[in-house]
């Protein structure tokens, strides 16, 4: 389910430390319920990429369609990437969130920054944004736990902030959606 942007803003997440200038595009409520220690399956989960790879045919599509767009316009060029045109988050992490690493996300074409008990975070530049995938585990009101997903970025120039507008609606309507279906078919399956 879609949650408003306050539904991330609002909780005392690291992150916020990290990117005072990205915007949320997204917040999503994963239907993964489970108890206080069972953070490190969702992020296992997320990690792997399975979910968004083996989404609908039309999300595979639209990824196919992205990757191919990108090959040809060097969008995705290893220099467009963090670290290089793009400075990488790391470079803004404290001590502590340094040294708790997390699951080395390369599916879903996201780096990991950190991995707290309740609290993951993977980055991606190129070309056209620079974006963060934030998962958190929240408590569900009913002594219980589920994930939360949130997409924060920061467009490069105009063409970056046309990009992000235009992708738009696929990633609401089509994408995310999809992947989050294919989060509860494997979180059921754990």
């Amino acid at each position: 389910m879609k949650l408003p942007v306050s539904a991330h803003t609002s909780r005392p997440w690291r992150i916020h430390e990290l990117t005072r200038d990205f915007r949320v595009e997204d917040v999503w409520s994963l239907p993964t319920p489970g108890a206080p220690d069972d953070f490190p399956r969702l992020v296992t989960l997320i990690a792997s990429g399975r979910p968004f790879r083996n989404s609908s045919t039309a999300t595979r599509g639209l990824w196919a369609i992205r990757q191919t767009a990108g090959r040809l316009l060097g969008l995705d060029a290893p220099q467009a990437g963090p670290g290089g045109s793009v400075a990488s988050l790391r470079d803004r992490l404290t001590a502590d969130l340094r040294e708790a690493t997390g699951p080395h996300v390369r599916a879903a074409m996201f780096s990991s920054l950190y991995l707290l008990d309740d609290e993951w975070a993977g980055e991606l530049a190129n070309r056209t944004v620079h974006a963060v995938l934030h998962v958190g585990w929240v408590e569900d009101g009913a002594d219980g736990y589920l994930g939360q997903m949130t997409i924060l970025t920061r467009p490069n120039g105009l063409s970056g902030a046309g990009y992000m507008a235009a992708i738009r609606p696929f990633r609401q309507m089509i994408v995310y959606p999809a992947a989050i279906r294919e989060i509860e078919r494997y979180w059921k399956a754990l």
